[in-house]
Order: structure tokens, then C-alpha cells, then sequence
């Protein structure tokens, strides 16, 4: 009797693996063609949520912050699958603002391969390739830019972060406003950033699938980053600071992380 159920027990699992390899199989075999992955840009405060026009806890330099315009370049979006093939982007379709006045928060890539992919990459602000192509090379994101507040004058160039408000501190006692505006000025100053976030699971992608990766973005790291802080109480307005600006930059491209990954359809 003890053989027989053994027997029957080994016999049991040996079903059971070869039924999974066979789902591992039909999933492998029913990813095929092509579908959608949104990115959606949650925009928070030191772990709050981001409301305009309301004033957030004071942030690491001890100063109270109420932002009133918080807006963003996202670009040259790429997706690595679990083969290490990195999926990239149309180039001229890869430009995109987020823009918190507006609530828009979100980025839809349309016709992605179908696979599984365990990394996000992309860039903060407008690349020097781009740019160098000219006013007539920009396309409708020059329009966009305009739009949205994100553009000097052209020789200046994009406006990789618009981030404005008041604040007070321990000094500054009454409400004064600051104004960060981060780019690359002209080619002379290239403030273009890559960000690179592992996916805390795939993010699937196929015929029937369309999928979601959700970020947090922590707009209190622009001031206080892993190595810079930044004091509006010694400059409250940055714009073309050869020093500030690319600090400015290195800390905006701290501020992403991805915070959960919904495969099919959901948001």
C-alpha cells in the first residue's frame, strides 16, 4: 500500500510539472504582436501627495514649500525584456510633458512587441540630438513646449523642469517665491539626464494585454537630493546657473521610482 501511494504521488507530480511547462508554453506562445504600456507619473511631496497651492511640510533644509507649478520633460523611452533586448521608443514620437496644472500625468506607448520586460529607461529633459536639429526638427513638441510654459527663448533652449511656488524658512519669514527653471542652455550647458528603474515585476505586454507602470515621484529631492541640497533661502530663482542648474538635474533624476506594475489594462 505505502509503494502504491508512493507510486501514485510521484506519478501526480510528474503531471503537475509537465501541465505547468505546458502553461509556461501557452503563455510564452499567446504573447504575440503587439499592445499598449501606459506610464503614469504620480506626483508627490515627501511621501504626500502633490496639491498646488498648499503648503507641504518643511522639506531636509527646514523650509516650507507650497508649489503652484510643477511640470516635467519625459523622453527617449526604452523597455528592456527579460532577454536583455531593449525595445526602444520612436524617437520623434518619444517626447512628452508632464504637467501637473493640467493633471496630466500620463504617457501611453502604443504598439510595443509583445514580451516581458523587467526594466524602464528614459530620459529627463530634451537631448542634444533633438535639439541640434533645429527649430524645424522639433515637430508639434516645440508647440507643446510653448504651451506648457517649458521653453526660453529658442537659443536657450527647453525648460527641462518648471517648478515654482513660495516658501518661508527660519530666516524668511514671510511667503517668497521661487522659481526653478532647469534645461540645457543652448549647447553649452547639456542638463539631459537618463534615468534607469528596475521593474519590481514584469511588466507584460501582448495580443489582448495592455498594461500600466505606476511611479512615485518625490518632487522634495529637486531641493534635497542623495548628495546636494539645494537653499531657496540662499537663491530662491535658478534658471541659468552654471553652478545650481546641474545639480538641479542630478537631483530631479533622483526623484523617480516605479511603485507597482498593473498587467492588463489596469491603472
Amino acid at each position: 500500500m505505502k509503494n502504491s501511494l508512493l507510486a501514485l504521488s510521484a506519478v501526480f507530480a510528474l503531471f503537475m510539472t509537465s501541465c505547468s511547462n505546458d502553461d509556461d508554453a501557452t503563455s510564452e506562445e499567446t504573447l504575440t504582436g503587439s499592445g499598449e504600456i501606459s506610464l503614469t507619473y504620480d506626483n508627490g511631496f515627501n511621501g504626500n501627495d502633490l496639491v498646488l497651492g498648499t503648503a507641504n511640510a518643511a522639506n531636509a533644509n527646514g523650509e516650507t514649500i507650497t508649489i503652484n507649478r510643477f511640470n516635467y520633460i519625459i523622453s527617449n523611452i526604452r523597455l528592456v525584456n527579460k532577454d536583455g533586448e531593449e525595445f526602444v521608443y520612436a524617437k520623434d514620437d518619444s517626447y512628452f510633458i508632464i504637467n501637473q496644472e493640467n493633471e496630466e500625468d500620463q504617457v501611453a506607448l502604443a504598439d510595443v512587441p509583445a514580451g516581458e520586460y523587467t526594466t524602464l529607461k528614459f530620459g529627463v529633459g530634451v537631448d542634444q540630438e533633438k535639439y541640434l536639429q533645429g527649430a524645424e526638427g522639433q515637430g508639434d513638441f516645440l508647440t507643446l513646449a510653448e504651451e506648457n510654459n517649458m521653453m526660453w527663448a529658442w537659443q536657450a533652449g527647453y525648460k527641462f523642469l518648471n517648478f515654482e511656488g513660495t516658501f518661508t524658512s527660519a530666516t524668511i519669514t514671510e511667503a517668497t517665491e521661487f522659481k526653478i527653471h532647469m534645461g540645457s542652455h543652448g549647447s553649452s550647458l547639456d542638463n539631459y539626464k537618463e534615468v534607469t528603474l528596475e521593474l519590481p515585476e514584469n511588466v507584460v505586454v501582448g495580443d489582448g494585454i495592455d498594461s500600466n507602470i505606476h511611479l512615485k515621484i518625490d518632487a522634495s529631492k529637486i531641493l534635497a537630493g542623495a548628495t546636494t541640497n539645494i537653499e531657496l533661502t540662499e537663491k530662491s530663482v535658478i534658471m541659468v546657473d552654471a553652478e545650481k542648474s546641474p545639480q538641479i538635474a542630478v537631483n530631479t533624476s533622483e526623484m523617480f521610482v516605479v511603485d507597482h506594475v498593473h498587467n492588463g489594462n489596469g491603472h
